[in-house]
């Protein structure tokens, strides 16, 4: 937070900071230096200047004596120009701060004014931030006119009392009693004055009662860290602020139009009559409010990039150990192929080195870059928390502005991909050993562009001992024929819709292994791959036919699921650590097709609602299934049940659950409808209907209710008449 509370001309903490209307702060006497021009109500700001050679003596009234009277008035307005200004040509040197901030060079000073004019008519004075290097016209009260940060001053003084409290040595122990007879001796609760004896309470009323000729003793507090000799008491508290235009009057509004604080005299004056006026305490909880949950968000993003510190330095060990492992690696591959690998090995160990440099590098740049961020972060928080503690409603509403503004700058620098490494720990170089002898002399890394002419790879070979599918997920895999000397960049994968329809491209990378998900059940899908390299594509493998599973086998989603979800089972048994609904969603997710699972009612105490359905994938897993519009559901108790979507109750049917109840879902994305059972009977009518879109198995429940999840089923036939609603 030290960063926040320094100067950006001088370095150091601010002394009588002000508020420029750029929103940054400037130390007062640094104020003073960087001034272009100060009009004569800031002249008593101003340190006496000693005159120069040849300067006329000053007169009582402060002019120059003589006929040179306005020469010493004009050598004050000149000191508050750079040495750019002394007429040696056009070179404007550059200033910078002992906190690096660069400081424009000042302005030449206006022409002088016609004799017989008034001093300091019609000059213009300006201030230039140094941050921002955005100029400020000063007004006929010079500096005065600008406000002052009294959060900023108050925030600076605390600091430094905190730090001198830290390097000061311990305080004192207690006084205590002198003439306690116990041991310890109780703590001391007044000291006399005239006997110079400490007393406890009840040592003092038996020993030195205030009658006779104690009466005229004086009694006093002992001395110590309780506030007497030696002691820290409380500081002065802080007078309120006063109006800068009326002195006399406190600040009890704040005009919306001019974001600043304001008295009654100001609206009555005319100033602020026609401006959107508030009252200043709303606004002060208001900004309180906001600035509050800018930092919730800038918090956030400073866990993350600390995690994510963490997860680089990771990556560094993890970079030294496959390094380290492809090292060993490469020579037991060179070691193997005799002596015609030797010249060789010393080169592919060399390139080895330079990836694992290289990915060093940068890491440790995103390292350096993210600590600076995270520091700049956790300084701003720091200085922002300081400023919600303080009490001043107003000097809160002179900054708030500008500070919610830089919170959510700092926030909006975390942009997305900002906290993901730019590389990977693992070491993309593969080495192909199965060449002849006499290609030994051209091996390289496979995916470093070889020295001499190539043509476009073979046909790879679909592998389909490996190529499997598993529910609505296919994994396929292949591999380059043996003795190809064509290296090959990556592989290009093509799968197409399911319906005999065109080829897509699914995967495009190095690896010769890929499992696409998300498929429809109960679908043909056909599959082919070819490789290229920097010569071109080469030519398609055999297509290979798959087909995903007619029915799903899934299972509950812990990594979705609520926290107060507990599953076991092998994660097909469900129930809930909390007494309000908690929703869990399955692993499967439905686009197309007709797809039927049931839930055994393992417990039913105390009647709970446990709630059955379908959901999108970002459902609200807080409240009962049903009641936003992101899931579409049946919730029963013992005795009737009702379907719910959007919090709206319909179709209550008579007939509940119980231990040992079976409860069937029916989606049939062929009729966009969805049904439900109860112990193989169906419950009402279809629930709903026009369902599209993509769905997840889903569930609510408390816990009062375990159920245990039956999937892989076959879709149910014949069915026993549905019950009728309830009127």
């Amino acid at each position: 937070m030290e960063e926040e509370l320094k100067c950006p001309v001088c370095g150091s903490l601010f002394r009588e900071p002000l508020i420029l209307p750029c929103s940054h702060n400037v130390c007062l006497p640094c104020a003073r230096t960087i001034a272009v021009q100060t009009p004569e109500s800031e002249q008593h700001l101003l340190p006496p200047r000693a005159p120069g050679p040849g300067a006329a003596p000053l007169d009582c009234d402060g002019g120059a004596g003589g006929a040179g009277g306005g020469v010493a008035d004009h050598a004050d307005k000149l000191s508050l120009h750079s040495e750019a200004d002394s007429g040696y040509g056009s070179y404007t040197p550059s200033l910078k701060s002992p906190n690096g901030v660069r400081v424009l060079p000042l302005a030449p000073p206006p022409p002088a004014a016609p004799a017989g004019a008034p001093r300091g008519g019609g000059a213009s004075s300006s201030l230039t931030c140094p941050q921002c290097h955005r100029s400020a016209s000063l007004d006929p009260r010079g500096l005065r006119g600008f406000p002052r940060n009294r959060l900023l001053e108050a925030i600076v003084q605390r600091y430094q009392q905190g730090r001198a409290a830290a390097a000061a040595p311990p305080p004192p122990p207690a006084a205590r009693c002198q003439l306690c007879d116990r041991s310890p001796p109780e703590a001391a609760a007044v000291r006399c004055e005239q006997c110079e004896v400490l007393y406890c309470a009840a040592c003092q009323v038996k020993c030195h009662p205030s009658r006779g000729p104690f009466a005229k003793h004086r009694l006093a507090p002992p001395p110590g860290p309780q506030g007497g000799p030696g002691g820290k008491g409380p500081g002065p508290a802080r007078k309120p602020p006063t109006c800068a235009d009326h002195e006399l009057e406190n600040y009890s509004m704040y005009c919306a139009t001019c974001r600043s604080p304001v008295c009654y005299q100001c609206l009555e004056e005319g100033k602020h009559a026609k401006h959107e006026v508030k009252p200043l305490g709303a606004m002060w909880k208001q900004h309180k409010a906001q600035l509050s949950q800018a930092l919730n968000g800038i918090s956030d993003k400073a866990k993350e990039a600390k995690e994510f510190l963490v997860q680089l330095k990771n990556i560094l060990q993890q970079i030294q150990e496959n390094g380290l492992d492809y090292e060993a690696c490469l020579v037991a591959q060179c070691d193997a192929l005799v002596d015609a690998l030797t010249r060789q090995k010393a080169k592919l160990l060399t390139k080895v080195t330079k990836e694992r440099e290289h990915k060093l590098k940068v890491v440790w740049d995103q390292i350096n870059h993210c600590t600076l961020k995270l520091r700049q972060s956790t300084g701003l928080m720091e200085y922002c928390l300081e400023v919600i503690k303080e009490n001043d409603p107003s000097g809160f509403l002179q900054i708030s502005d500008a500070l919610i503004k830089r919170v959510q700058v700092s926030q909006e620098q975390w942009v997305k991909g900002a906290l993901e490494p730019k590389v990977s720990a693992e070491f993309d170089l593969t080495l192909d050993s199965e060449p002849l002898l006499q290609s030994i002399h051209q091996l390289d890394f496979i995916q470093m562009k070889c020295r001499v002419p190539v043509s476009v790879p073979p046909v790879p070979l679909l592998q389909l001992e490996k190529c499997c599918t598993r529910n609505n997920s296919v994994t396929l895999a292949w591999r380059m024929p043996p003795f190809s000397h064509n290296p090959v960049e990556g592989y290009i994968l093509e799968l197409d819709d399911g319906d005999g329809g065109q080829f897509r491209e699914v995967y495009v990378g190095k690896e010769t292994l890929c499992t696409i998900d998300g498929l429809h059940f109960n679908s043909t899908y056909n599959a082919r791959v070819k490789a290229f390299n920097s010569s071109g594509v080469g030519p398609y493998s055999k297509t290979v036919v798959l087909q995903t599973s007619d029915v799903a086998w899934f299972t509950f989603d812990p990594s979705s699921a609520h926290r107060d979800i507990v599953l076991s089972n092998e994660n097909q048994t469900a129930t809930c650590s909390s007494y309000d609904d908690r929703v869990v969603l399955g692993t499967a997710a439905f686009s197309k097709g007709v797809h039927y699972w049931e839930l055994h009612v393992d417990r039913y105490d105390n009647h709970p609602d446990p709630a059955f359905g379908i959901a999108r994938i970002n459902v609200v897993k807080d409240m009962m299934l049903g009641k936003d519009d992101k899931a579409w559901a049946m919730y029963v108790d013992n005795n009737r049940s009702w379907f719910m979507h959007c919090n709206s109750h319909t179709n209550r049917t008579e007939g509940g659950v119980s231990k040992g109840s079976t409860v069937g879902v029916l989606l049939d994305l062929n009729k966009h409808t969805l049904t439900f059972y109860i112990n193989g009977q169906q419950q009402g009518p279809p629930a709903f209907e026009n369902v599209e879109g993509v769905f997840m198995p889903a569930l609510s429940l408390n816990r009062n209710v375990q159920v245990t999840l039956h999937t892989g089923l076959e879709i149910p036939q014949t069915v026993r008449p549905p019950k009728l609603p309830s009127n």
